[in-house]
This record gives structure tokens, C-alpha cells and sequence, in this order.
């Protein structure tokens, strides 16, 4: 069992999302977390749901792993870009397929949905070039709330947290390297946390 997982949402293994996750990933070693990184781009899967909820789509072996190692995870981290107010395609088609209706969630009698992955906390962070005043109170902080709100709290994470680093565009090493530091000091609290909690 993994104590921590965290996701890479980013297709290019040379981005800041792979340098953030490798950072949280070395920090919680260090921390003498067990963790657990999990890069989509690596995965060989269909991202399309080409049925929709109409018919079970049949898992590959690799989201079949992925989904062992968000049950065995006490908390998840997960890693994406903001691309056109929403997330690449590849996660975008990753929860599509990992987070199947009767696994991730149900719908009860009364048509509420309920999150079948409760017991697990969560954790988002986002790469942006846009400012944050600009993703809040222009675009209306699209991505964030497809995530945090519809997709891991929908599930049963809680509860979820949100760090953001950017703009990326034309920052400096310098940045980076703080941005980085401030992974490693998240990693470390995750960390912390979830050696205090019981095992579900």
C-alpha cells in the first residue's frame, strides 16, 4: 500500500508538471513516505469512452493498475497544466476511463451521486501562464472546478486542497526553483499527515 500517489497529468516528461511530481515524489521518500508516481503519458489506454455510461468499456491492464493504486492510496496528488480553461486530453480521457460509474461513484434511489473512493484525501496542482485574478474572476477558475469540485470531490476525496504555480510563461530559474521548494514542503505535510492516519 501506497501511503501517498501522485499523478502526472502532463503529456511531456521535460515539463514543469514532470519536475513537480518528481520533486513531491523525492521529498516524500525523504520523508520516509511509501509513494507512488504515476506518469499517464506512460500508460497504454484508449482515452476515448466511446459508449459513454451505455456500456462497460473494458479496462487495460495499465488502468487497471491505476485504479489498484488509487484504492491502496491514503492520499492523492494530482498534477495538470491549465490548457484552454480545462486539462490535456490525455487526463481529460484518463478519468474518463479510470473512474468508472459503480467503482469511482453510484447514484442513489433519489438520484443523488454518491463517492464511492471516501476514506482518501486529495491534493491539485496547477500549472497556469494566466494569473490567477485572470482565472478567477474572468474565466470563472474552470479547471479547478471540474476538478476539485466535479471529479475528487464528487468521488469522495476529502478533503481537497489546491496549489497553483504560475504564470509559467517567461518565468525564471529562479522561480522554478522556489516553485519546486514549495513542492517538496507540501510533499513533506502530505506526508506527515498520512503516517498520523489510520489505515481504512
Amino acid at each position: 500500500m501506497s501511503e501517498l500517489l501522485i499523478i502526472d497529468g502532463h503529456p511531456n516528461p521535460d515539463s514543469l508538471c514532470a519536475a513537480l511530481a518528481a520533486r513531491y515524489v523525492q521529498a516524500a521518500q525523504e520523508a520516509g513516505a511509501q509513494v507512488q508516481l504515476l506518469a499517464i503519458r506512460d500508460l497504454a489506454f484508449d482515452p476515448v469512452l466511446h459508449l459513454g455510461y451505455r456500456q462497460r468499456q473494458r479496462l487495460e491492464p495499465d488502468l487497471i493498475q491505476a485504479q489498484a493504486a488509487i484504492l491502496a492510496c491514503k492520499h492523492l496528488t494530482l498534477v495538470t497544466p491549465v490548457w484552454w480553461g480545462s486539462m490535456p486530453a490525455l487526463l481529460k480521457g484518463f478519468l474518463d476511463r479510470t473512474l468508472e460509474r459503480g467503482w469511482a461513484f453510484r447514484y442513489a434511489e433519489n438520484g443523488l451521486p454518491q463517492g464511492l473512493l471516501r476514506g482518501r484525501s486529495a491534493h491539485l496542482v496547477v500549472t497556469t501562464d494566466s494569473p490567477l485574478w485572470y482565472l478567477r474572476w474572468i474565466q470563472g477558475d474552470p479547471t479547478v472546478r471540474a476538478l476539485v469540485r466535479s471529479t475528487l470531490r464528487f468521488c469522495g476525496f476529502a478533503p481537497v486542497g489546491l496549489t497553483r504555480f504560475g504564470p509559467v510563461h517567461h518565468s525564471t530559474p529562479q522561480v522554478r526553483d522556489r516553485w519546486l521548494a514549495q513542492m517538496s514542503k507540501l510533499s513533506g505535510e502530505h506526508a506527515r499527515l498520512t503516517q498520523k492516519a489510520p489505515h481504512r
